[in-house]
């Protein structure tokens, strides 16, 4: 009997993904908001937070921090959009903003940890400091970096989806086929 225990990061990883990748498309005006708000709530928010919890109970405090905050985030916009849609506790821009600064103070926090995970994980969370950099300045007068902001996070989502799939592919093939690389910090 097999008792290995899946990696929670591949749920995390493409929860985390692939609302990224539809909200940066809905911010280049592919999309409309529909499909963001509902994978949002799914896939980015409960999705990721179970990850998270799975990742707690094997002892990763990186991954159950990022996947349970990130998840809680989603849920967070998720219900700023459904309180503007609705006319309930209005957001404006600039209150999404101050929420998005918050998220970046996060993101500078998690992103100095993972210099300690692999290069990939670093990659990943640079991308996020930037996009998150980027929307924050697009909600603070400058508009046009929001286009920008939507590029850099698609390709943040991108990185995402590289490690979810090394995660996959390196585990069923038994070797590495695609490397996350070494840390930047420690051993």
């Amino acid at each position: 009997m097999n008792n290995k225990i899946a990696n929670p990061a591949v749920v995390g990883l493409a929860g985390f993904g692939l609302t990224t990748l539809l909200l940066q498309i809905h911010n280049l005006g592919f999309l409309g908001l529909g499909p963001v708000v509902s994978m949002g709530f799914i896939f980015g928010g409960l999705a990721q937070m179970i990850a998270g919890f799975n990742e707690q109970k094997v002892g990763n405090n990186f991954g159950y921090s990022a996947f349970v905050a990130y998840g809680a985030f989603w849920i967070g916009l998720g219900i700023i959009w459904i309180m503007n849609h609705f006319d309930i506790y209005k957001s404006s821009g600039t209150d999404v903003g101050y929420y998005l600064l918050a998220w970046t103070f996060y993101t500078v926090i998690m992103t100095i940890a993972s210099l300690w995970v692999h290069r990939a994980m670093t990659i990943t969370f640079v991308l996020l400091l930037v996009g998150f950099i980027l929307l924050d300045l697009s909600h603070f007068g400058f508009p046009e970096m929001q286009p920008v902001a939507a590029i850099v996070l698609i390709f943040c989502a991108l990185a995402a989806w590289y490690m979810m799939a090394a995660i996959i592919i390196n585990d069923l093939a038994e070797k590495v086929i695609l490397p996350l690389g070494k840390r930047f910090a420690g051993n």
